[in-house]
């Protein structure tokens, strides 16, 4: 698989370590709120209501920069992850892309593959991420500067981005895990997959039933989570 981090990390350091707005999260026990902070105010404490409107708006338009600003991060770190296991994924070992027996993965991209296609894993993933790494290049798509607007498809696109790349955690979880523990990555994965895990669950960017691979392992490691929350995914199945 073609290593593309170098090409993305600089598309990622030009556009968006300068353009990204000033905010920052704190995920508390209670995933029901996040802690928004822009430009060092709280947004929820504004009392001022001649502002209220333009201050929304303002917020909803810098919420999208801070999701493209995290997709691309995710990118960038699940590659790197896969790229530590993939000498092991060949189209031997992994001849579809699947989560176990229950869950396999069908690639389309409305080009190529207009049908939904079964792949090898690794041709998947590659595929993937290049499709994706095409979508973040695209200015259009994920618009760098206030004058380009944002797509009416933003919302969804991030969503179906999101959704794929958590396929790839739920491959390496079940499928090569073990790879993880002998290199030493083990703490690496599960950090970055609570992230992302965090992530995706407060802004509700990946449907319940793709979570459902990783269901029982999440419940172990992402300790911050109430069990009320695994429970309601399992009512929404």
């Amino acid at each position: 698989m073609t290593n593309i981090f170098v090409q993305v990390e600089n598309f990622e350091k030009k556009k968006y370590y300068e353009l990204a707005p000033k905010w920052r999260y704190r995920y508390t026990s209670d995933l029901s709120e996040t802690v928004k902070i822009f430009s060092g105010q709280k947004a929820a404490q504004n009392n001022n209501w001649k502002l209220k409107g333009a201050l929304k708006k303002k917020i909803e338009e810098n919420l999208k920069h801070v999701i493209i600003f995290r997709v691309v991060d995710f990118f960038n770190r699940i590659n790197l992850i896969y790229g530590t296991v993939c000498e092991y994924c060949t189209k031997e070992s992994c001849p579809t892309m699947s989560g176990g027996p229950k869950f396999e993965y069908l690639w389309a991209d409305g080009k190529e593959y207009k049908k939904p296609t079964a792949l090898p894993a690794p041709e998947y993933i590659s595929l993937l991420m290049e499709w994706i790494e095409s979508q973040i290049n695209d200015e259009h798509v994920f618009p760098v500067t206030v004058d380009v607007p944002f797509p009416k498809t933003f919302h969804s696109l991030c969503k179906k981005i999101l959704t794929r790349l958590f396929r790839v955690f739920v491959h390496v979880y079940i499928h090569h895990f073990d790879r993880v523990v002998a290199i030493g990555a083990e703490a690496h994965v599960n950090t970055c997959y609570k992230h992302f895990y965090y992530f995706i669950l407060q802004f509700e960017l990946v449907p319940q039933k793709e979570l459902e691979p990783l269901r029982d392992m999440t419940a172990k490691i992402c300790h911050e989570v109430p069990d009320s929350v695994f429970q309601n995914h399992n009512h929404q199945k």
